[in-house]
């Protein structure tokens, strides 16, 4: 599965890979497995994406068009 909206969100925000990899922790390939979908993305960092991004896990997989979180 391709993680479209996360590569979206990052372009969005002008930040590269790197950029994104050390908010996470990880390495910028780590994180590019992410994005492209050659890795199952870990559910912590679905959260900190989330978090970072300010915006919901179900976003960031499709599960809704809605950006913004319920709260």
């Amino acid at each position: 599965m391709k993680y479209q909206r996360i590569e979206d969100l990052r372009i969005d925000s002008d930040l590269t890979q790197k950029q994104i990899s050390e908010v996470l922790h990880i390495s910028q390939r780590s994180y590019s497995h992410y994005e492209t979908g050659t890795r199952a993305i870990p559910v912590e960092m679905l959260i900190k994406l989330a978090d970072y991004y300010n915006t919901s896990i179900d976003y960031l997989v499709g599960r809704t068009d809605n950006k913004t979180p319920i709260k």
